[in-house]
């Protein structure tokens, strides 16, 4: 089926013309699961929209109307990042490296990550998934490939996509990835998801139309790449409704500083009983020079003049360091990183305690990741061989660059001390890892050592083939090198 990956089409769809009542070629129970698809992308189009305004930064100025005057909001440019931040953070800790293969990849696992550059496309799939609360993996044949031996396996974004969850197989049951889009926004072009069948739908001048595709597989081709599943199936967002209340608040702040700075720039002076002819045109030239008169009035007296004291700026910086510490306690980011400088700056250890937060949290979605990669990894090897049964991939693990930074002193007194309780552990991939060799780094280093082995190999059977008997003594050979 075609393939226009995560980031295809413009940023906003119609929805209207997602009302279909029919498509030639699909079945009336495909259809109403299809329907139902598009209307599970409806209901949660528009919050993932504004969850992505909110991590471009383009999200609509939230004026309350008080203070703010509406000529100065409507000028206000977004200067808060924090719901990016919040995103970029977590996923930063997420670097998958691809599998570790012991048994030599008989099932051509490396391959499938090559051809689909996974170690790249894995990364767009978990922002996607922190910004919308999930994304997805579809897995299907490349429809340039006649021989079908090469398999597609695409991250999409949630905006693009719907799904309907299986709570009796916790898997999903039916997903919907749209494909393409005309210049007005109107959706052209979706794939249907189902147990053991495809969909490919486009709309044509006679209305819409499906070309049926059919697989071997007991389930959908679709893995789901969740974050915080908790009580959801499809998750919980990073860009939660309380960090972009934060975030507007935040901006009503930062407005009003800047309003107040370019008074603040200025002293306040008031003329008492003089003339508004007396000033000139030029306002800030006479601020600004050394010497200004003022003449008498018409009946002779001087006026008097007054400066008002400036307004502090001390309350905006102290109620955008308030709303700072709020954001880092719901994103688990330092107020520092947050671009706030503190009154009382955080400690080194109460930095080191909220990265290890955000570490725990990355560990763990690491883990849920890792189930879906192998289930993916699963139905790219049945689908590629054909097979009515999945493949076992025993010993078959995701690797996953640390979560944490690690000094390199600290790895090696850790490297020795293990070492020297277990040998056979310091040689094995597990421990190399542990010492920071990267997924690349080990492989390398496992073709030097089979380099080594053949080369010492050789040259054992090269001076074997060179001794011969050279005497007899008391019924023993005694060998010599010619």
């Amino acid at each position: 089926m075609a393939d226009y990956s995560i980031a295809s089409g413009t940023p906003c769809l119609n929805t209207a013309v997602s009302r279909i009542g029919r498509i030639r070629g699909v079945p009336d129970d495909d259809m109403r699961t299809i329907r139902r698809l598009l209307k599970v992308w409806r209901d949660h189009y528009a919050r993932n929209l504004l969850r992505s305004a909110f991590y471009d930064g383009k999200q609509r100025f939230n004026n309350l109307g008080i203070s703010i005057p509406n000529v100065v909001a409507a000028k206000a440019g977004v200067v808060v990042g924090w719901p990016q931040k919040s995103v970029r953070a977590l996923a930063d800790k997420s670097v998958f490296e691809g599998f570790e293969t012991p048994d030599g990849d008989p099932d051509g696992i490396g391959r499938i990550v090559t051809d689909n550059a996974l170690t790249d496309t894995m990364g767009e799939a978990i922002i996607s998934c922190y910004k919308h609360s999930c994304s997805f993996l579809t897995i299907d044949y490349d429809p340039d490939d006649p021989s079908g031996e090469r398999i597609l396996v695409t991250p999409r974004s949630a905006d693009w996509s719907s799904a309907i969850w299986d709570n009796t197989r916790h898997r999903i049951a039916a997903a919907l990835t749209i494909t393409d889009n005309d210049q007005y926004g109107n959706m052209t072009a979706f794939n249907a998801w189902l147990p053991g069948r495809n969909y490919a739908c486009r709309h044509e001048a006679g209305g819409w139309k499906a070309e049926r595709q059919d697989n071997r597989l007991d389930r959908v081709s679709v893995v789901p790449i969740v974050h915080d599943r908790g009580d959801r199936p499809f998750g919980h967002s990073r860009i939660n409704r309380t960090l972009m209340n934060l975030t507007d608040m935040a901006m009503r702040t930062m407005v009003r500083m800047e309003a107040s700075a370019e008074f603040y720039s200025v002293p306040k002076i008031w003329f008492l009983g003089l003339n508004r002819d007396a000033f000139s045109k030029d306002t800030w030239s006479s601020l600004v020079s050394s010497i200004n008169a003022v003449s008498r009035d018409e009946n002779g007296d001087v006026p008097s003049l007054q400066q008002v004291t400036q307004a502090s700026m001390q309350p905006h910086g102290d109620m955008l360091e308030t709303i700072a510490m709020l954001a880092s306690a719901e994103t688990g980011i330092p107020a520092e990183q947050l671009g706030i400088r503190l009154t009382n700056p955080t400690s080194a250890e109460a930095l080191a305690a909220a990265e290890d937060q955000l570490t725990r949290i990355a560990d763990r979605q690491n883990r849920a990741f890792g189930v879906q990669l192998m289930n993916a990894m699963s139905m790219a090897v049945q689908l590629r061989d054909n097979t009515p049964d999945p493949p076992d991939l025993s010993g078959i693990r995701p690797l996953w660059a640390p979560t944490r930074v690690v000094s390199e002193a600290a790895r090696a007194d850790y490297y020795t001390k293990v070492a020297g309780a277990n040998p056979a552990w310091a040689d094995s991939d597990v421990g190399l890892s542990k010492l920071g060799l990267s997924a690349d780094e080990l492989r390398s280093f496992r073709a030097y050592q089979q380099r080594m082995k053949a080369q010492r190999s050789i040259e054992a059977a090269q001076g074997s083939h060179t001794a011969t008997p050279a005497a007899t003594v008391g019924g023993d050979r005694e060998w010599r090198q010619q």
